[in-house]
């Protein structure tokens, strides 16, 4: 009886030590990777290229080739401050990183809102199958992309 007693309390202590030392998984994990745009216009490859660097920040590279040659690039964080996360990008033209806020995140997908902007003033990211979609809006003007895993 002690023996069983022993085992179930042991049992029990390492469970509750495991459940206490378990990470949830952050919120946009799904996003990390190399990605390949395959909805991109003739002559163009344009890709991703996201890593996290810490907890609350998450870095990436967009950039578009042509011919062999960089026709555009930018710079993008994930960073949470104070409880909660902003999309912030940059280009090499741009001085300062122009930041959106996320009012919404979800285990696949998020918003990114900077209503002071004519363009983009929304930006989508989201998950579908194996793949990652982005949706770039403006009051006019809207661009989609289509995202594949590549090693």
């Amino acid at each position: 009886m002690k023996t069983t007693l022993k085992l179930t309390v042991i049992l029990l202590t390492v469970f509750a030590f495991a459940m206490c030392n378990t990470k949830k998984s952050a919120p946009f994990d799904w996003l990390l990777g190399k990605w390949q745009r395959i909805n991109d216009k003739p002559g163009r490859t344009t890709f991703e290229n996201w890593e996290k660097t810490s907890d609350s920040t998450y870095y990436g590279v967009g950039f578009t080739l042509q011919n062999g040659d960089t026709i555009s690039q930018e710079i993008m964080k994930i960073i949470e401050t104070n409880g909660k996360w902003n999309f912030l990008v940059k280009t090499p033209k741009e001085e300062e990183f122009i930041s959106f806020k996320i009012p919404t995140i979800e285990d696949d997908k998020f918003e990114c809102k900077n209503d002071t902007l004519d363009f983009p003033k929304l930006i989508k990211y989201w998950k579908n199958g194996d793949q990652i979609r982005a949706l770039v809006s403006g009051d006019s003007l809207q661009l989609s992309f289509e995202f594949k895993r590549i090693e």
